[in-house]
């Protein structure tokens, strides 16, 4: 298992995102299929693809928060790639680290600074969270 799975794994995001993602391509087709359905039933349809989306959502950023604060460390999460992995209990060493960035694509320019690379992939790490279901704060995104 690779280890960005294990951080989806961790925050609940991995099944959940395959069944999420599963049934939009179908919705999509039957929609434009059928342009003959209502409005209505098509917002309806929505409404309720949706709604399990918004479960993941609510949980991941009060999770990681919820964890923080139960953790006798200090751990900043939020601008730091080393804390956010302990504190998902996952192995923080630089040669984790850098498995983690080739994984994710890491520019190799990169790989040769670890204080570069950790910023990149902390950055990296929140928007796939995101792009996964996760709710991230946007402050955090850009």
């Amino acid at each position: 298992m690779s280890i960005f799975s294990t951080i989806l794994e961790k925050l609940g995001l991995r099944n959940q995102a395959k069944r999420n993602t599963a049934p939009q391509p179908t919705a999509t087709s039957a929609t434009s299929a059928n342009p003959s359905t209502s409005s209505t039933s098509r917002a309806s349809g929505a409404a309720t693809q949706t709604a399990p989306k918004a479960v993941p959502i609510s949980d991941v950023f009060s999770q990681l928060e919820q964890r923080a604060a139960a953790n006798p460390q200090k751990l900043d999460w939020r601008n730091s790639i080393v804390d956010l992995l302990k504190l998902l209990e996952i192995d923080s060493s630089l040669s984790a680290r850098k498995e983690l960035a080739t994984e994710l694509g890491c520019p190799p320019e990169l790989m040769t600074d670890s204080a570069k690379m950790n910023m990149w992939l902390h950055k990296t790490v929140l928007v796939q969270i995101a792009a996964n279901g996760g709710n991230i704060p946007k402050e955090l995104l850009d």
